[in-house]
């Protein structure tokens, strides 16, 4: 009989949840709590509880040939990086291609998600939904968590002393839709995340000034890389990839350093980061506004005085109108047992970030909850894939081990916190994961057989077409999409050809 699986959220990782489910001969039923698919992908003008919240000019940070899920490329004409509804029609697409919608029930929330009472034996879910005020319970033989980390938002108001008696107004970034509140105000944004900076960026076109507040500071990178090519699709390649693990850490560091200060040196713009590891911020304008005077960039705060903010060793006050607190979110399970998995200050223990380290049974798994430095869609999708086959038992060999030995295997307690860099290199990531379900490309193999796709696949960006050449979900348009990749990244841009050059891509 067939193995029924409950997925919650469809957002990216709930879709492609639902699709991988279908390919391996499950029977998924999703739940989304609020009324369309697309999780942090669908704007909203009003803030919904419990739901991600977006601004309207958000642009994905990552460009669509490393974004794309691997058996379904962005079409041609989209642009290179995609502005939030361009990402949202192609997720409607995925779902709309895949039959992924007669699976989902929307306007649906699960309220709790407990283990059988014979969970022991038989690895299943007793799980609790409500919609339109009615409660539905159900029992499924595997749960995939896929609930996302943007609808809770941090505000650790306490580390900020005199806050209470600041005057003018403050929100979190996550209240923020449109630079109109800004207007001829001074302002000040905490905290130099994506948003941070991107809300900066656009207040500084009203604004009488904006301080950007930052305690570690932030490498920054363009989507504008080398050439003008997508920065993901110069720094995510196998050959990159194996430099970066391979060599001995301060070489590395030194050559992240060296690469990342060429388009300017950090420390020249008061961003330099303290720490080794970080997750880059992806801004296109904020050295050329640095260098304008429309954006000052100080420490982090002291304290805040009635109108007026205080800075770490720096002696004089900031006038100060609207504060923006960037400090990120929380990540919780509200409808799961502590006993399932334990968050202790923002650390999980899951098995490769997938599997809570503790289960007897791994029916249970969590997709989406790690942040590469890299397209997040693809990584989902492998988890997703990986996934659905351990819970069909097809891929066994790889469930976690079970916690009574985790004093000795102390290598599965992963670290979640989400303002470090989980050090998971994007590529070695996704090839672990693939070598589980045996879908990683063969290089070396490759070479012997199709040498140009082989150096393709060696030197070029690491696309997630690669994880569809062989193994299980292989498709037969990979070769073709991995061969093509740089006429899709040239078509959006490439719309006014000079007289006399070659016409052709």
């Amino acid at each position: 009989e067939t193995m029924r699986v409950a997925v919650v959220g469809a957002g990216v990782s709930g879709l492609t949840a639902t699709k991988c489910c279908l390919d391996e001969g499950l029977e998924p039923t999703c739940f989304e709590q609020s009324q369309d698919i697309g999780g942090v992908w669908r704007y909203t003008e009003h803030i919904e509880a419990g739901r991600p919240s977006l601004y309207p000019s958000v642009i994905s940070n990552t460009s669509k040939e490393m974004s794309a899920f691997s058996d379904f490329p962005f079409p041609e004409d989209f642009p290179v990086f995609l502005p939030n509804a361009q990402l949202l029609d192609y997720l409607r697409c995925y779902a709309e291609h895949f039959s992924l919608r007669e699976h989902i029930k929307l306007g649906t929330t699960v309220v709790s998600i407990r283990k059988h009472p014979d969970f022991a034996t038989t690895g299943q879910w007793n799980v609790d939904t409500e919609a339109g005020g009615k409660q539905t319970s159900y029992v499924f033989d595997a749960v995939m968590v896929c609930s996302g980390n943007f609808s809770e938002p941090s505000l650790p108001l306490h580390c900020f002393p005199g806050i209470e008696r600041f005057r003018g107004q403050y929100l979190h970034s996550r209240q923020y839709k449109h630079p109109d509140m800004f207007q001829g105000k001074r302002v000040l944004v905490v905290g130099m995340g994506n948003s941070g900076v991107d809300i900066a960026v656009e207040a500084s076109r009203v604004a009488a000034k904006v301080i950007i507040s930052t305690t570690r500071g932030a490498w920054l990178l363009s989507r504008v890389f080398e050439h003008g090519y997508p920065w993901d699709m110069v720094l995510n390649t196998r050959l990159m990839s194996l430099i970066k693990t391979n060599l001995p850490g301060p070489l590395s560091w030194w050559l992240m350093n060296y690469k990342l200060n060429q388009r300017f040196n950090h420390e020249n713009y008061g961003l330099q980061p303290e720490k080794r590891y970080f997750l880059p911020v992806l801004n296109d304008d904020l050295p050329s506004y640095i260098l304008t005077g429309r954006i000052t960039i100080k420490p982090g705060v002291k304290e805040f005085k009635d109108s007026s903010v205080v800075f770490h060793n720096c002696p004089e006050e900031e006038p100060i109108d609207i504060v923006v607190f960037c400090t990120g979110y929380n990540f919780s399970f509200p409808f799961l047992e502590e006993s399932v998995i334990r968050v202790e200050n923002k650390h999980a223990s899951l098995y490769k970030y997938v599997f809570p380290t503790n289960l007897q049974k791994p029916t249970l798994a969590v997709l989406g909850l790690i942040k590469p430095l890299g397209g997040i869609m693809p990584v989902a999708e492998m988890q997703a894939r990986w996934v659905s086959r351990v819970f069909k038992g097809r891929g066994a060999n790889v469930s976690p081990p079970v916690s009574q030995n985790a004093a000795q295997t102390g290598h599965i307690l992963f670290g979640l916190t989400f303002d470090e860099v989980l050090k998971t290199e994007w590529v070695v990531y996704l090839d672990t994961l693939a070598s589980f379900i045996g879908a990683k490309p063969s290089v070396l193999g490759l070479l012997c057989t199709d040498p140009w796709l082989a150096l393709t696949i060696f030197f070029g960006p690491c696309s997630p077409y690669q994880y569809r050449l062989g193994g299980p979900g292989r498709w037969e348009g990979a070769r073709q999409a991995i061969l093509t990749q740089w006429d899709r990244v040239l078509k959006p841009t490439r719309t006014r050809v000079p007289a006399g050059s070659s016409s052709s891509f």
